[in-house]
C-alpha cells in the first residue's frame, strides 16, 4: 500500500523541490518543452521560498520520496523580483541564447514591451501586493501525490500557520487556462480577483498566449 505522509520542509530536500517545480511547471506537467533549463526555471520559481522562508515551506512523502510541495510566504513584500534572477542567468549562464530558453526569454521581453505600448494589459499588476492578502503560496505535486487529499492538507497547514501569527489574508497567481487548478482553489475557498491579464512569454502548446489570473482569501485569525 502507498503511504503519502506531510511534514516540514528540510534542507535536505531542496534538490527534490527544484525538480518537482521543473517536472510541474507547465499546469502541472513538465516545464521543458518551453523551458528545458532546470536551474533557471527553479530559481525563478522556487529557490528564493526554500532559501529565504524555509519555515512556511511543507513537503508530501509518497513511499519516503519527496513528492510534492507548497512554498509559502507571510509577506509577499519580502520577495525579491524575478529580474534580478533572470538577470543573473542571461549574463551568467547565457539562458537567452539557448536553444532550450531562447525563445521564451525573448518572447517575454517583446510581449512586455507591447503590451505596455498597447495598453493590453498593465505590467505592473503581474506584481501582486495588497494588503488585505499578505501571504502568498505555490503548491506542486507529481501524478503520485494527487487525488488523496494532499493539496487541500498542505493548504490547511499554511493556513494554520498563517492564524496563528496573526495574518488574514492570501493570495496566489495561476494560469487562467488551467482550469483544474481554478477549481482545486476555489474549492480551496480562494476565488478570483480581477480580471485575468496577459502573462509575458507564455504559451499554450498550440501557441496562444496565457493569461494570469490572481485569486484571493481572507482567513480568520486564531482566537
Amino acid at each position: 500500500m502507498t503511504e503519502l505522509a506531510v511534514r516540514s520542509y528540510r534542507a535536505e530536500d531542496r534538490d527534490r523541490v527544484r525538480l518537482i517545480c521543473h517536472e510541474t511547471g507547465f499546469m502541472g506537467e513538465p516545464a521543458a518543452w518551453m523551458w528545458r533549463d532546470r536551474e533557471s526555471f527553479a530559481d525563478l520559481f522556487s529557490a528564493w521560498y526554500t532559501d529565504h522562508e524555509p519555515q512556511s515551506a511543507s513537503v508530501v512523502t509518497v513511499d519516503g520520496v519527496v513528492s510534492g510541495y507548497l512554498l509559502g510566504c507571510e509577506d509577499s513584500t519580502r520577495v525579491v523580483s524575478g529580474g534580478g534572477t533572470m538577470g543573473h542567468h542571461i549574463v551568467r549562464r547565457g539562458i537567452a541564447f539557448r536553444p532550450g530558453t531562447a525563445g521564451i526569454i525573448r518572447r517575454t521581453v517583446t510581449d512586455a514591451i507591447g503590451d505596455a505600448v498597447f495598453r493590453h494589459s498593465d505590467p505592473r499588476r503581474l506584481e501582486f501586493h495588497d494588503p488585505r492578502w499578505p501571504a502568498h503560496l505555490h503548491i506542486d505535486l507529481l501524478p503520485e501525490a494527487r487525488g488523496h487529499g494532499i493539496g487541500r492538507q498542505l493548504i490547511r497547514r499554511f493556513f494554520e500557520q498563517l492564524a496563528d501569527h496573526g495574518i488574514t489574508g492570501c493570495h496566489l497567481g495561476t494560469f487562467a487556462e488551467n482550469h483544474a487548478a481554478l477549481a482545486f482553489f476555489e474549492s480551496s475557498g480562494f476565488r478570483r480577483h480581477h480580471e485575468p491579464m496577459l502573462a509575458p512569454g507564455f504559451r499554450t502548446r498550440t501557441g496562444e498566449r496565457m493569461h494570469s489570473q490572481t485569486m484571493v482569501i481572507e482567513l480568520a485569525p486564531t482566537t
